[in-house]
């Protein structure tokens, strides 16, 4: 059997914040918003790994009313995802994301932010896309307001 999820996440860029994305912190003027460290990337990745197994989102799993999550490192939290016994038996086949961002330039990172969330996964950094765009000026992302994340994973039930 097999099962397909998609993930997608936005978070404001504010001054004063860390910008954490795939686990890697990237120098910048601006850092991403959100009540744990509003890793977009991890986020879209966690709603796509929830989707696949019909299991609601990371709003209900981690609700951000919730002073456990405050600051909460995200990667942690996808590793609390997959350790759910609801997840026992499936394998990650591969995982395909995109950051939507003007600024940071993310090229540099992609390999670090591919090995972190292999890592969490217990895989190969191969079954593990990131990739990075713009939106060429044009909205939200294109204002530099914000970030945007999308994720596509596939899993296998052995």
């Amino acid at each position: 059997m097999i099962r397909t999820g998609q993930g997608f996440d936005v978070h404001r860029l504010a001054a004063g914040r860390p910008c954490i994305i795939g686990g890697v912190s990237i120098p910048c003027d601006k850092g991403l918003l959100g009540h744990s460290d509003a890793d977009v990337l991890v986020h879209a990745i966690m709603d796509a790994v929830i989707g696949a197994l019909a299991l609601g989102d990371i709003g209900t799993w981690f609700p951000d009313t919730d002073s456990a999550y405050r600051n909460a490192d995200s990667l942690e939290l996808l590793s609390k995802i997959l350790s759910e016994p609801r997840l026992k038996g499936w394998k990650l086949v591969n995982l395909d994301s995109t950051v939507v961002a003007e600024k940071p330039r993310i090229a540099k990172y992609t390999l670090e932010m591919r090995k972190n969330i292999a890592k969490i996964f217990s895989v190969d950094p191969d079954r593990i896309s990131v990739k990075a765009t713009t939106t060429e000026g044009m909205g939200f992302c294109g204002r530099g307001e914000g970030i945007a994340a999308i994720a596509v994973v596939l899993f296998e039930k052995k």
